[in-house]
């Protein structure tokens, strides 16, 4: 029998023969996945049967450790106050939350941000976004680390620093349907940040990201429903905030800002982001998306104690930007 085979019996042997992965079986078969010990056809199996009934947290943990484990980080690389997984890519609005992240950073709060370009033409994705902000995008965990020093500020593509995720990643056009791997990225936090920021798109999986950053224990994980899939708060609608802190989980409420929606943008051009922040035009929808994510951020890293007080403060920095 192939080496890898006795997963997938784990997981296809029936209503009630198979079961989840053990998180140690998780990071045994992804570590085999990304050292390609298993084939194609393989892959696709064990890809596609936990598809079927969603990643439990403990595959999630498990395949965030194997992935882990393959990361190379240069020595003396500094940790940053805060990691931000960018994978979904805008398509109604556009990528308001990297004004957030600015903020953070030109108030002393360094932000590592990576993610994907993906492969849908109907989205704008981060990486085509940052150079209208004059953010530039690393391309090593060494360049990231310069950028950081710079402006407090980096973003690092998932192909130079987790190829094999990137490839797995791929396979959605092949197969037809998104995979464990698309959360496994999010969750990365490969400079092991005290803060690790979630987007998701599919309510639910906010408890597989709660309870895998437990079992990883992680020092604070902020994850919630974003618009279009990103860490954005959409400040036209009610979001619950699910953070954990080590072994602890909670869950809390937050309120929109906004008491109408607005009308939604025609195209997406980045440099309206770019005219905003410099205060040539104004933008309703932008400016209560950029502070409901910050003051989001500010509340999981504890810097306020109520939404309240974290909406002042994200307003006092936005209007001193």
């Amino acid at each position: 029998m192939h080496p890898f085979a006795p997963f997938i019996q784990i997981l296809g042997k029936g209503r009630h023969g198979s079961r989840s992965l053990t998180q140690d079986e998780a990071r045994m078969s992804m570590g085999m996945i990304l050292d390609d010990a298993a084939t194609p056809e393989q892959i696709g199996a064990f890809l596609m049967l936990i598809r079927i009934r969603e990643e439990t947290p403990e595959e999630a943990a498990g395949f965030v450790q194997a992935v882990r484990e393959r990361i190379t980080l240069p020595e003396g690389i500094s940790t940053p106050t805060i990691d931000w997984g960018s994978y979904a890519g805008k398509r109604r609005h556009l990528p308001w939350f990297l004004l957030a992240a600015r903020l953070l950073a030109n108030n002393g709060l360094p932000v590592f941000m990576h993610g994907d370009t993906g492969e849908s033409a109907d989205r704008l994705y981060t990486q085509n976004a940052l150079a209208a902000l004059d953010m530039p995008v690393a391309q090593s965990f060494s360049e990231a680390q310069e950028h950081l020093a710079a402006s407090q500020f980096a973003y690092l593509p998932l192909t130079a620093f987790a190829p094999g995720i990137k490839r797995l990643m791929q396979l959605r056009d092949l197969l037809g349907l998104r995979s464990p791997v698309h959360s496994v990225a999010r969750m990365l936090n490969p400079l092991s940040a005290p803060l690790s920021v979630h987007g998701i798109f599919h309510r639910g999986y906010e408890h597989i990201h709660q309870r895998a950053a437990c079992l990883l224990n992680e020092p604070s994980v902020l994850v919630f429903k974003g618009e279009g899939g990103e860490a954005e708060i959409n400040p036209e609608m009610a979001t619950e905030l699910f953070i954990s802190r080590a072994q602890a989980g909670e869950q809390n409420p937050w309120q929109p800002l906004l008491e109408r929606r607005q009308i939604k943008p025609e195209q997406l051009d980045p440099a309206h982001l770019r005219a905003v922040w410099h205060g040539k035009c104004n933008d309703s929808y932008g400016e209560a998306a950029v502070i409901s994510t910050l003051a989001a951020v500010l509340s999981a890293l504890g810097r306020v104690g109520s939404q309240e007080d974290a909406i002042a403060l994200a307003k006092t920095w936005w209007d001193a930007r």
